[in-house]
């Protein structure tokens, strides 16, 4: 039997081991090595229904989709159509945002890296029809520029739906769906890939799950969630395709080969897949042993110790995906599942795949030090926010400091989450950490610089840039 073969058994026990403890419902697995693949499935799709998950289910991608936009704008560029340094009105001439300067200089590049700057999170509905995309495009006029163009990283979903306006136009097709379908999935028989409900139904398809009633500070019991996509105007971000893990996959194997199809006919440039992958944006660390996280044009890039990954992860309602694949070894993994608390069931998936296939080390989820680092708490106190989000942060009675998280704008009705509040340790003068696992996990978020006062002028939680509001929480 090959190492793969005789993994199968205790990935299929894992998966088994944190349905249970971590309330997923369902979930589906494939790891590949090479020519090699294995898929394993367990739980439901459905706690209403009982229908089985098997290796065949599809389940919402989310951010994974963000690959296949940067890979139809990479298409695009192969074909001269389209240059990463040009403005974005260049090719989508209704584009703008609240800041006139932002407006005229934001590059393709800077929207592929997540450097645009303008509020990320936007998730507001305009309907079914295939102008929904376009329609999300001319409401951005007022959105607000949290950072200059190319100043730093932010997560900007916002950004992904302009580059599939600019798909639609460049290509004059009537969606960015239709432009996926023609360019992407038929050419490289993703038979189980789709992007609209209606679609959906030939398959058997996952819905989310969310917290239903319970105690505690761990995840409760789950319901099925009462909406099951986000809006299509935010489909090139992630908001509504569905794959399986087989699929998924193929759409790693397609990247490695340097953007050969299965059937060896050449669908993106070899000079344009390498592209993807090389370094744009260097991410703040959290400390120094920290692993190097970087961003490519669509893919996330980790230096681990014993070699380099490149993937997406992605979170829809009650649904969260990972890709994750190791281009030395030809070794990845994908996951997907549909609720519960999917952190350690993925921490444990990754830390096996590549550490007995690929020889790289995953270094263990990070924990309070002891004795916790003394930190001032006038750098922390305050409101931080972005277009999604908000973060308070307070000091109790006793001196503890607290965060409340919650969500804001469209997404606090999408996602059905309830704002959580965690007491905080310090992990470093500029670092937070929550004091007590939640799921067996401590939340972490940096607070890197400060004004003349010594108060902290933004939050970074690892992903998204958050600006100070208000000297104090309320």
């Amino acid at each position: 039997m090959s190492k793969l073969a005789d993994l199968a058994p205790e990935l299929g026990e894992i998966l088994e081991k944190y349905r249970r403890e971590d309330y997923v419902p369902g979930m589906t697995l494939a790891v590949m090595a090479g020519d090699e693949v294995i898929e394993c499935a367990s739980g439901v799709l459905n706690l209403n229904t009982g229908v089985e998950a098997t290796p065949d289910s599809l389940f919402q991608i989310g951010s994974i989709t963000k690959t296949f936009t940067a890979t139809l704008v990479m298409q695009l560029v192969d074909e001269g159509l389209v240059d990463l340094d040009k403005p974005v009105r260049t090719y989508v001439p209704e584009f703008s945002v609240a800041d006139p300067e932002a407006t005229e200089s934001v590059t393709v590049r800077q929207l592929l890296c997540h450097t645009g700057g303008f509020d990320g999170d936007v998730f507001n509905d305009f309907g079914r029809g295939d102008d929904a995309v376009a329609r999300y495009v001319e409401a951005l006029k007022d959105r607000d520029q949290v950072f200059p163009p190319g100043q730093m990283f932010s997560y900007c979903n916002s950004g992904f739906s302009v580059l599939g306006r600019l798909v639609e136009r460049v290509r004059e097709l009537p969606s960015w769906e239709v432009a996926l379908r023609k360019h992407l999935i038929e050419p490289l028989g993703l038979e189980h890939t789709v992007t609209l409900a209606e679609e959906t139904i030939r398959f058997r398809t996952a819905i989310g799950h969310v917290e239903g009633e319970g105690e505690g500070d761990n995840v409760a019991e789950q319901r099925v969630a009462s909406r099951w996509q986000l809006p299509r105007s935010t489909a090139p971000a992630g908001a509504t395709p569905c794959a399986s893990t087989r699929d998924l996959l193929a759409w790693a194997r397609f990247h490695l080969s340097g953007g050969l199809a299965q059937d060896g006919t050449r669908r993106l440039s070899a000079a344009s897949a390498a592209a993807m992958l090389e370094t744009q944006v260097v991410l703040p660390a959290f400390d120094e042993n920290f692993p190097h996280t970087s961003w490519g044009l669509g893919w996330a890039l980790t230096e681990f110790k014993g070699g380099r990954l490149f993937g997406h992860s992605g979170g829809t309602i009650g649904q969260t995906a990972m890709l994750e694949i190791a281009p030395a070894s030809g070794v990845a993994y994908a996951l997907l599942t549909n609720g519960g608390a999917p952190v350690r069931l993925i921490q444990a998936i990754r830390t096996r795949v590549f550490g007995e296939l690929a020889g790289i080390e995953i270094p263990p989820r990070r924990t309070p030090p002891t004795p916790p680092i003394e930190v001032d708490p006038r750098r922390f106190i305050g409101r931080y926010q972005d277009v999604g989000a908000y973060y308070d942060v307070r000091q109790e009675a006793d001196g503890a400091l607290v965060i409340e998280t919650g969500l804001r704008g469209a997404l606090r009705e999408q996602l059905e989450e309830e704002p959580k509040t965690y007491r905080m340790t310090g992990y470093s003068p500029s670092v937070l950490i929550t004091s007590e696992p939640k799921n067996g996990v401590h939340g972490r978020w940096a607070f890197p610089e400060t004004d003349a006062d010594g108060r902290a002028t933004s939050m970074f939680d690892g992903t998204r840039v958050a600006l100070r509001v208000d000297d104090a929480a309320e």
